[in-house]
């Protein structure tokens, strides 16, 4: 693409738009913990260029990143407009995620309680325990093989194929990858997430038996709450109000 051409899509009004809700997104994942230093990224792909997507950029803090800090790369990880660098890991997680598995929106973090769970025999969530986690019954992937950094194309298509289709993968030792159709339905997935596995490590820290609920009744609950995305959008909306969406 030539720069010309990516400035001007880089000014379009509706990629303007995407670029400030992106934003937003990360100050809102700030503000709940959900960030670690400046690592970690959140990417949406261009509705209209599902091969081009936007991006967080190298070395800022999530509460500090506004709409003209956002990067525009290419579905091989190459940076097409932005003043900022984009740091190489989250070229190649997210440019293979956009690229492989076909995901609108992508949201990588290192969140405390969900990593914690990475770190166990499982790997993740049990999605039969709180209704949170039943949510997420059956769209949770679970990647046990831990290679070190996503230093090269191979291990961030790796990471894509892991999917196998899920919206949601727990990457064993590392993290989770949330990724959606919308900017604000993947936020709501990634809050909730995080709630959930908290509540369970909560749980399992007491000495206490925990209670599994039927699997038929969470796959029940996973399709009415998937099904009914409004209080996610909703969410977000009120995140906007209260934050302050500048």
């Amino acid at each position: 693409m030539h720069p010309d051409a990516a400035l001007a899509l880089f000014d379009a009004a509706p990629v303007a738009a995407l670029r400030h809700d992106l934003a937003f997104a990360l100050r809102a994942a700030a503000h709940h913990g959900l960030g670690e230093g400046v690592c970690n990224h959140f990417s949406v792909a261009l509705p209209d260029h599902p091969d081009l997507f936007l991006l967080n950029p190298r070395g800022l803090m999530w509460h500090e990143v506004r709409g003209d800090d956002i990067v525009l790369v290419d579905a091989h990880g190459a940076k097409r407009y932005g003043r900022h660098p984009v740091e190489s890991t989250a070229m190649f997680i997210h440019a293979g995620i956009h690229r492989l598995a076909g995901k609108a929106c992508v949201m990588h973090t290192h969140m405390p309680y969900a990593t914690a769970l990475t770190l166990t025999r499982q790997r993740g969530p049990d999605t039969t325990l709180s209704q949170n986690a039943m949510r997420f019954h059956g769209r949770i992937a679970i990647d046990d093989t831990y290679n070190g950094l996503a230093l090269d194309a191979a291990e961030g298509e790796r990471i894509a194929r892991a999917m196998h289709g899920a919206d949601i993968v727990f990457l064993g030792s590392h993290g989770v990858v949330v990724c959606g159709d919308r900017l604000d339905h993947t936020y709501d997935d990634l809050y909730f997430l995080e709630r959930a596995c908290a509540a369970e490590v909560l749980a399992r820290s007491t000495g206490l038996e925990v209670r599994s609920n039927p699997p038929e009744l969470a796959a029940r609950v996973a399709a009415e709450m998937h099904g009914e995305r409004l209080q996610g959008e909703l969410f977000f909306a009120a995140l906007k109000r209260t934050l302050g969406d500048a």
